[in-house]
């Protein structure tokens, strides 16, 4: 399967997914109402990124095209790792990427190399450790003053995330619930 970049100066090119059942990848229109959503509230040019529970890392190099100066990608599982750097090599965007293979709970657990403007989590669905991960992110002062921490859910967990995220979503595309989280 094949992911398109939405805009910026990869606009078009075709990023991988590897087949797998440990990946769920952010549709091309919930990616593109996140994106129309965010330039309302954000300037990408030069900002840090964290994108968590990364997979195909499409959020991470959709911000790498619209000017984001860094992303950092965490990802798990062997198989996505290994797509995920091939996916930063076909852009040859190396130079802008840091890329830890790493459970996500026990990543947002370390102190932070920096603090970060954005920081996406598109955890597996119906995985509950990103309420951790969302404690140990605030905790360790991830987020950079006026930063926003996008999660995408599923509508399915929508009661249980509201109360753990203390905060409604923002909004709802499909079977998607986005929520945007500062602090």
């Amino acid at each position: 399967m094949k992911l398109r970049i939405i805009s910026g100066n990869f606009k078009g090119r075709l990023i991988t997914v590897p087949k797998s059942k440990f990946i769920r990848p952010t549709t091309d229109r919930v990616r593109e109402t996140l994106f129309n959503l965010l330039n309302n509230i954000l300037d990408f040019d030069g900002i840090d990124v964290l994108d968590l529970y990364s997979g195909s890392g499409s959020f991470g190099l959709e911000c790498i095209s619209r000017g984001a100066k860094r992303a950092t990608f965490v990802e798990n599982n062997f198989q996505i790792y290994k797509n995920l750097l091939e996916n930063i090599k076909s852009l040859d965007v190396e130079n802008f990427c840091k890329v830890e293979k790493s459970d996500v709970v026990n990543f947002s657990k370390q102190l932070p190399d920096i603090q970060y403007d954005l920081i996406f989590a598109d955890p597996p669905y119906f995985k509950d450790d990103i309420y951790n991960v969302l404690k140990n992110l605030k905790f360790n002062n991830y987020l950079k003053k006026d930063g926003t921490i996008i999660i995408e859910r599923s509508i399915q967990t929508k009661e249980k995330d509201i109360l753990n995220f203390e905060v409604e979503p923002f909004k709802n595309i499909g079977d998607s619930c986005l929520y945007k989280i500062r602090y």
